[in-house]
């Protein structure tokens, strides 16, 4: 090591120490039913309270939080090492109405990534590798809303930011640069296909419950393909009437369901809720005395049909389960394009250490600006103060100047000196 490379060591925490707080802690459905996943799930309105609650009781530096249809994820930023004793109680404590077998259960099932390989995985979901949709892109809005969350209610900070903005970054590259989703096949495709394959005429009563990201493309996607009777139904009611209105459908408040009259044939429904939504007392007065079969795309996760309504009515059921088995097919199909993805994905990861490195001089060369500053004033007030007091005003303005650029010069060498050892070692 050079003299000029022990001297900027001291700014550069190294790089094994910082990089190994980051977790990734998923539950996926390659290893779980997508009922378990369902149990980790929490609704919106509930999950600042309780992500603030296990971050502080946990002493978690950073947190951010996905749920999707077939998957639950935590990232954290935290000194702790994270086991499977580590997710017992983490889990203990944010799903206290859990019994202790499902807890051990998804402790067990568990898939952990720490440093480089949480990286690695958040790049691969991102990219749709590890969806059950491969080539799925509505996974990179997930990621990105998931981030914004978090953001939002100040869970997150510097690493998990800068983590996820390569993340999405390199996932517009995938998307953009392989055919990964030339032929997508997202959930609300999948699940449109199902519903055409079934020969459903255009005119058929559509009551869509739940006004969210996966119910309004399912819905737009309908309009576009030519049906044209819809009946949306939100617990917030100005996001209904905001989907209604684009469908030319009409609006309702969710509370109203139970009071709906006008009968279905086709109910597209995808809440939030911790529980069955639609319980047997809810989809007979629905059916409103109609026997011929019903369809009902269940795209929520827990399923919002209670599920003794599809062995007691003449219901064709459609829910997650069903898609991921038509998407293990298209899996088989796309394994050459995800060889294109993997290659971008491994220049991805080799990527992010140099710019984790670049983050952390940045980080640990903030204090370099306040130093210069305090060291010109105390020069001039102090340690040559009785010098400058004999010079004239055009002098002092012209040491001013000199100093100026002098320290604008002492604060931005230390940096690219850093950089250019980063590069250099880089190299070798």
């Amino acid at each position: 090591m050079t003299n000029r490379e022990r001297n900027l060591s001291i700014f550069v925490t190294p790089m094994n120490k910082g990089i190994e707080r980051l977790y990734n802690i998923a539950f996926t459905h390659r290893n779980l039913s997508l009922s378990d996943i369902g149990k980790l799930h929490i609704a919106l309105e509930n999950q600042k309270v309780r992500l603030t609650d296990i971050k502080s009781a946990f002493s978690i530096e950073e947190l951010m939080y996905l749920t999707t249809c077939n998957r639950v994820e935590f990232t954290l930023v935290t000194v702790s090492e994270v086991n499977e004793a580590y997710l017992v109680r983490f889990i203990n404590s944010l799903f206290p109405v859990l019994n202790a077998d499902d807890v051990t259960k998804l402790a067990q099932n568990a898939i952990m990534h720490q440093g480089k390989n949480a990286v690695r995985h958040l790049l691969n979901v991102a990219s749709s590798v590890d969806s059950m949709v491969v080539g799925e892109r509505e996974i990179i809005a997930q990621v990105r809303g998931a981030f914004e969350s978090s953001r939002e209610m100040e869970l997150s900070g510097d690493l998990i930011r800068i983590v996820i903005r390569h993340t999405i970054e390199t996932a517009k590259r995938v998307y953009t640069e392989t055919n990964i989703a030339t032929r997508p096949v997202s959930v609300v495709s999948l699940a449109y296909h199902k519903l055409r394959d079934m020969n459903v005429p255009l005119d058929s009563r559509i009551v869509i419950i739940g006004a969210g990201v996966t119910n309004t493309n399912m819905s737009k996607f309908l309009k576009k393909h030519g049906f044209t009777d819809f009946h949306v139904f939100n617990r917030t009611f100005s996001k209904a009437e905001q989907l209604a209105c684009d469908l030319k459908g009409t609006a309702y408040p969710l509370a109203d369901l139970n009071g709906f009259d006008k009968g279905f044939d086709v109910i597209i429904t995808c809440t939030g809720a911790d529980e069955h939504l639609i319980t047997n007392e809810i989809y007979s007065k629905l059916l409103q005395g109609e026997k011929d079969k019903k369809v009902v795309i269940d795209l929520a996760i827990p399923q919002d049909l209670n599920p003794s309504i599809i062995k007691q009515e003449n219901v064709m059921h459609i829910s997650v389960e069903v898609l991921q088995e038509i998407s293990n097919e298209n899996l088989k199909s796309r394994s050459e394009e995800i060889r294109h993805v993997e290659e971008i994905l491994r220049g991805a990861c080799n990527d992010f250490n140099n710019i984790y490195k670049q983050r952390e001089i940045e980080i640990a060369m903030r204090e370099v600006p306040r130093k210069v500053k305090e060291i010109k004033q105390y020069a001039i007030n102090e340690v040559f103060k009785n010098e400058l007091s004999t010079i004239d005003e055009e002098s002092r303005d012209v040491l001013e100047k000199v100093l100026g650029y002098m320290e604008k010069k002492y604060m931005s060498l230390p940096m690219l000196m850093a950089k250019e050892i980063l590069l250099k070692n880089q190299s070798k």
